[in-house]
């Protein structure tokens, strides 16, 4: 008995320290990541630090994200050119329609896709455990707010 409870702690342990039951929380750090883009290259979260960054996490299916993609672009378009980024970060598991989405809904802002829906490594990471979520994480990368508000992601870019 003893030997098995050992090993459950130990298992335990190791799940959590390889970050299988982290999720961010406020203060945490732009995790390193790396996901496929639109175009298919290659892009490290980490390479937006520097920058405020709204990190969106979204799917081609998921109709209030689809809503959401409409004042995100009006923000990315205002703001882009103020040290400020959104990154979108899709769920789909379909990269053809999440393609399609990106097109018809005037996407220009970066977007990354981890197509295994709410298993993907990432969404697990972050905790997004619903959609559309979104973290805005500050200049120096740390987590600041989690599903903020458009004034608050403003009045951050502002600072």
């Amino acid at each position: 008995m003893k030997f098995i409870y050992k090993l459950w702690v130990v298992t335990i342990l190791l799940l959590t320290m390889n970050g299988a039951y982290a999720q961010l929380k406020k203060g945490s750090i732009l995790p390193d990541i790396t996901l496929q883009n639109d175009k298919n290259v290659s892009v490290k979260l980490q390479s937006f630090k520097g920058k405020v960054v709204l990190v969106d996490f979204w799917a081609s299916w998921c109709l209030p994200c689809r809503k959401a993609n409409k004042s995100l672009v009006k923000l990315y378009d205002k703001y882009k050119s103020k040290n400020f980024e959104i990154v979108g970060i899709s769920i789909d598991t379909d990269k053809d329609k999440w393609l399609k989405a990106i097109k018809k809904d005037g996407l220009k802002n970066p977007q990354l896709i981890d197509p295994k829906g709410f298993d993907a490594r990432s969404a697990v990471l972050f905790g997004a455990d619903a959609l559309p979520a979104s973290y805005l994480f500050d200049s120096s990368g740390k987590l600041i707010a989690i599903n903020p508000t458009e004034a608050q992601i403003i009045s951050n870019i502002k600072k």
